[in-house]
């Protein structure tokens, strides 16, 4: 390769998160001049089969693609009034998810203030040594199992900071951290059992019980999660190894004194009495978070008070931690207040870009055009072999779930189509039901519209590109294995 060669490949830089998402909302405005406006007709915020109709279009202009993040924010539709029913039946804009980001900012900026994290990291790389493939795979199954029984998703944002920080002082780098924690979540819901926002609002709409076919989302949640551990650990191992095959390796000075607080990674922080019982109530934010927000009860667990925490509860929640930990770190009222400000302010970056990701949503549905592609879908999938019917539902419902990134509310709307067609064609729907999450899971691991992945991302300082070329075979491999699953529960019929 030639020197201007070199030197027009550096210059070439790939767009932020905000640009790619920019991209997007005013390609999906355009669409909405192409594709026909068309609705099904809706009962208890379920689409009725055999009732789709045109409508009078709404194409979304230039002004329209502009104020869509900001309406995406407050979770404002169009002036006509138009209400967002793709999104868990919630008119709920970004503000829930960004101002979560930015008290959990805050909450983090006081621990860190204490000293604890690098106290707890130094301790934790103590005994550790080696190890840290052992930390990646308990990590990556641990994340698995909140994805595949709650649908652990935002609340995964929580973990970046202090992970990317542990995995940087282990020898590996940011993408690493941001790897183990994307995909353990992300195959744990793709690979979905019990969890009730995807799982269980498709088998209850399909008329289905929660655990029907649940041996084939085993399989797909062991065998995904193992090829997802392999696959972080081939890289981390490769960076271990060495520093330069790292993909932000021209980061590595400015992601030490981000994430470590300017600390150099040889030198210890001693671990006080103090300190050990600042990460006590670190921990305990975070149990007290996943006990909040699991639905014990619709997973038959009455021991345990189902709560039903959201974003509102959670936020409250870290931000009363985050003061009670300031005070217990001796920070004082002035000190804790002001860690917390600066806490925030690291993560107003990460709040936004979920804002812009939201406003694609809006567009999509101010333009009428999710049920004409929903039903031109139903029309791709009638007349097919078992075999051919299943993979091609898998695959009808990779661009669904990028228009419609919220799990419960893409099942909300597409299964009362879908699922009626697999006795069509001979398929169990419990099958149906599989093919939908996984879809779904598979898309939330590289679609920008999802806010985990922006934010995500976002935290780590990591370029969309970078991501995408790094992931794209273990979509790949990902999707192959679903296919596979499904291909042989289409044959057995089972």
């Amino acid at each position: 390769m030639s020197t201007e060669q070199e030197q027009i490949k550096k210059k070439f830089k790939f767009p932020t998160a905000f640009t790619i998402l920019f991209i997007i909302t005013v390609v999906v405005a355009v669409l909405t001049f192409v594709i026909p406006a068309g609705q099904f007709a809706y009962k208890n915020g379920e689409p009725v089969p055999g009732t789709y109709h045109p409508v009078e279009p709404n194409p979304q202009r230039l002004r329209d693609a502009i104020a869509a993040p900001i309406n995406g924010m407050y979770g404002i539709q169009d002036r006509s009034g138009n209400v967002n029913i793709y999104n868990s039946g919630d008119l709920y804009g970004a503000i829930d998810v960004a101002l979560f980001i930015l008290l959990i900012g805050g909450f983090l900026g006081v621990t860190m203030k204490t000293g604890a994290i690098d106290a707890g990291i130094g301790s934790v790389v103590k005994s550790l040594g080696q190890r840290g493939k052992v930390l990646i795979t308990v990590l990556m199954i641990i994340f698995a199992a909140g994805g595949t029984s709650y649908g652990m998703a935002e609340e995964s944002l929580a973990f970046y900071p202090l992970i990317i920080a542990a995995m940087i002082v282990l020898g590996y780098d940011a993408f690493s951290a941001v790897a183990l924690i994307m995909l353990g979540a992300g195959i744990g819901t793709l690979g979905s059992t019990i969890n009730p926002f995807s799982t269980g609002v498709a088998t209850g709409i399909a008329g289905i019980p929660l655990f029907e076919g649940v041996i084939y989302r085993i399989v797909i949640l062991v065998g995904g999660i193992a090829i997802g551990i392999w696959f972080v650990m081939r890289y981390a191992g490769k960076v271990k190894a060495d520093a330069s095959k790292s993909l932000v390796a021209d980061m590595k000075e400015a992601n030490e004194k981000h994430f470590l607080g300017g600390s150099q990674t040889g030198e210890t922080v001693e671990l006080t009495s103090r300190r050990k019982l600042i990460l006590v109530l670190f921990l305990f934010a975070f149990l007290g978070m996943i006990v909040g927000v699991i639905p014990w009860l619709d997973i038959g667990i009455t021991r345990i008070t189902t709560r039903w925490w959201w974003f509102g509860e959670m936020s409250a929640w870290f931000m009363v931690m985050g003061i009670i930990i300031g005070l217990a770190g001796g920070l004082g009222e002035e000190g804790t207040v002001n860690a917390f400000i600066d806490g925030a302010r690291d993560m107003v970056g990460v709040a936004l870009v979920v804002a812009v990701a939201r406003g694609i949503s809006v567009i999509m549905t101010n333009g009428l055009i999710i049920d004409t592609v929903l039903y031109w879908c139903q029309q791709l999938t009638s007349g097919l072999t078992s075999v051919a019917f299943i993979n091609a539902i898998f695959l009808v419902y990779i661009p669904l779930a990028f228009l419609i990134p919220s799990s419960s509310g893409l099942a909300t709307v597409t299964m009362p189509i879908m699922a009626p067609l697999a006795s069509f064609a001979g398929v169990p729907t419990h099958l149906v039901v599989t093919a939908y999450q996984s879809a779904s899971g598979l898309v939330n691991l590289v679609t920008p519209t999802f806010a985990v992945v922006t934010g995500g991302l976002a935290i780590g300082r990591i370029s969309f590109g970078v991501w995408w070329k790094w992931v794209a075979l273990l979509v790949l491999l990902l999707a192959i294995l679903v296919m596979v699953v499904l291909s042989v529960g289409a044959l057995v019929g089972v």
